[in-house]
C-alpha cells in the first residue's frame, strides 16, 4: 500500500519546513524553508559547530561596530545553513530577509542582494534560493522589484487574501499562506474546535488558490504552518505544501488512502481585482486576525534573530578573550 506522503507527492510538490539536516536526507523534500526560527535550532546541533567556528574566525578579522559585526556573522550562519540544505534537495531553499527590516522596502532589497552574493560567494546560483520576505505592503514592494531583477521571493506570514492578492500584483514567484496560525486565532478567539473541512487556516487557502487559478496567476501556492496531518490532507494538489518532519512522518506511515482537494481544473469564478496600498492597508485593518498575526509573526522571527545575533557576540567575545 502507498502511504498517504508519495500519494501526495504525485500531486503536490512536497517541501520540507526544518533545518534539520538529517531529516532531510530521510525524508527526500524537493524543496526547503527556513527562517530564524528553524537557523537558530539548526546551529544549536553539533552539524553546525565547524561551521560557528569558522564564522566566528571570520568574524574576528571584521573591523567596525561589533553590533554590525555580529549582524553580519548572524547572517553568515544563515547561509551555512542554507547552504547545507542546498546540497540535499533538488529545488531551492528559501532564506529570509532579517524580520526587522519587514517596513523599509530599501533595507529588505539590500539585505535580499546581500544574501544572494553571499550564496554566490559559495558557488550557489540565485536561481537555488528563495528571498523569503513577509507579506507587509513594503515586504511585497521589495519583492517586486527583486522579482524584475530575476531573483524569486517566497512571500511568508500571508494570512488574507488582501496580501495573496497584493503578491499577485508584484508577480511574486511563490507566497507562503499559513494554516495552523490562523487556526491558532480563531480558536483561541472562539473557544471553539475546528475540524479539516472547517478550518479557517485551510478555507483561507482555498480561497486563495481558487483565486489565483481562476485568474491564471502563475504565482505558487504554498501552504505553510499546519497543526494536524488533517489539514494537510485538506490541501492535498494544492501547488506545495512545507510540512514539517513531525507530520512528514505521520504521513510516511499512514498508508490510507488520500483524496484530493484542490486542483486547477476545479476552480470556481473568482473576479481578478488590484490593490493599491491605501486598499491593502484598510483591509488588513478591518481583518483583525490577519493584523495581529502579521504583527505577532515578525515580533516572533525578530526575537529569535535577536537571540542569534546575541549568541553571536557571545561567541565572539570567547573568542577575543
Amino acid at each position: 500500500m502507498t502511504s498517504k506522503l508519495d500519494q501526495l507527492r504525485e500531486i503536490t510538490t512536497v517541501v520540507a519546513d526544518t533545518g534539520d539536516i538529517e531529516a532531510v536526507a530521510r525524508l527526500k523534500p524537493v524543496d526547503c524553508t527556513t527562517n530564524p526560527s528553524i537557523v537558530l535550532k539548526a546551529l544549536g546541533t553539533p552539524m553546525f559547530a565547524d561551521a560557528i567556528k569558522e564564522a566566528v574566525a571570520w568574524g574576528k578579522k571584521q573591523g567596525g561596530n561589533p553590533e554590525a559585526v555580529s549582524s553580519a556573522v548572524a547572517d553568515r550562519l544563515a547561509i551555512s545553513v542554507g547552504a547545507a540544505l542546498v546540497k540535499l534537495v533538488p529545488g531551492r531553499v528559501s532564506t529570509e530577509v532579517d524580520a526587522d527590516l519587514s517596513f523599509d522596502t530599501e533595507a529588505s532589497l539590500a539585505k535580499a542582494r546581500a544574501i544572494i552574493a553571499a550564496y554566490k560567494d559559495r558557488g550557489i546560483d540565485q536561481d537555488r534560493i528563495l528571498i523569503k520576505l513577509a507579506s507587509t505592503w513594503e515586504g511585497i514592494r521589495a519583492a517586486e522589484v527583486l522579482q524584475k531583477e530575476g531573483i524569486d521571493c517566497n512571500l511568508t506570514l500571508l494570512f488574507s487574501k488582501a496580501q495573496a492578492i497584493a503578491c499577485a500584483d508584484a508577480k511574486v514567484f511563490l507566497i507562503s499562506p499559513f494554516v495552523g496560525r490562523i487556526l491558532d486565532w480563531y480558536k483561541k478567539s472562539t473557544g471553539k474546535e475546528f475540524g479539516p473541512e472547517e478550518d479557517p487556516g485551510v478555507i483561507s487557502v482555498r480561497d486563495i488558490y481558487n483565486y489565483y487559478k481562476a485568474n491564471d496567476i502563475k504565482t505558487i501556492v504554498m501552504g505553510a504552518s499546519f497543526r494536524s496531518a488533517g489539514e494537510i490532507e485538506a490541501l492535498a494538489g494544492c501547488d506545495r505544501l512545507t510540512i514539517s518532519p513531525n507530520l512528514l512522518d505521520e504521513l510516511a506511515k499512514d498508508e490510507g488512502k488520500l483524496e484530493r482537494k484542490l486542483s486547477p481544473e476545479s476552480r470556481k469564478p473568482d473576479p481578478k481585482v488590484s490593490v493599491d496600498e491605501k486598499t491593502f492597508r484598510w483591509l488588513m485593518n478591518e481583518d483583525a486576525m490577519a493584523t495581529e498575526k502579521l504583527a505577532e509573526g515578525i515580533r516572533a522571527f525578530a526575537k529569535d534573530l535577536g537571540t542569534l545575533r546575541a549568541m553571536v557576540q557571545k561567541e565572539l567575545q570567547l573568542a577575543a578573550a
